[in-house]
């Protein structure tokens, strides 16, 4: 019995260090186009706040992104404005303006830079959402934490999926609140 257990070890961690090996590559060469970005939810600064959490609310986002009259990014609204900028200052979502408590100028990524320099922006600077921009600076895409998380998940199922004993999976469907 012993010696099974020592050979299933064996097998579980050589899988393991190939996963590793594979997801550095894939950090190190993939770019952030893969992570199959959502199309970002685009507003004017003079938007209200209310509108903008209707739409958040309502395609299940994490973001919208504030642009000027041309379309070039000028800012970000997240979930986390929402708590702090908006109702942690007792501000009205019906009369308050995105301009007013968006973040403005945010950083922005393009779709060629590779995924660990996204990793990097929100594990250095404390991005969840970060959008994603053409050579113009107009919005094309949002990128977010979870959006890395399924990609980890899809480059090495097998560790994702194979828990140790006592831990749980839950339900595929079940959402919770992060």
């Amino acid at each position: 019995m012993e010696g099974q257990m020592s050979e299933f070890m064996d097998e579980y961690s050589e899988s393991l260090e190939q996963d590793f090996r594979k997801i550095d590559g894939a950090l190190l060469n993939d770019t952030v186009n893969l992570l199959a970005p959502s199309e970002p939810i685009r507003f004017l600064p003079d938007a209200s706040v209310q509108e903008a959490i209707d739409r958040m609310v309502e395609n299940h986002r994490a973001a919208v992104v504030v642009v000027d009259t041309d379309g070039r990014l000028i800012g970000i609204f997240t979930e986390r404005d929402v708590l702090i900028r908006v109702l942690g200052q007792g501000r009205d979502v019906r009369r308050t303006r995105l301009g007013e408590v968006m973040t403005p100028d945010p950083e922005a990524l393009s779709a060629q830079d590779r995924i660990c320099y996204a990793v990097n922006r929100m594990s250095t600077a404390g991005h969840r959402t970060i959008p994603l921009v053409d050579g113009e600076r107009r919005p094309i895409g949002i990128v977010t934490v979870n959006d890395i998380v399924k990609w980890l998940a899809d480059i090495f199922p097998e560790a994702v999926l194979n828990l140790r004993p006592g831990d749980t999976l839950k339900r595929p469907l079940q959402v919770d609140s992060g």
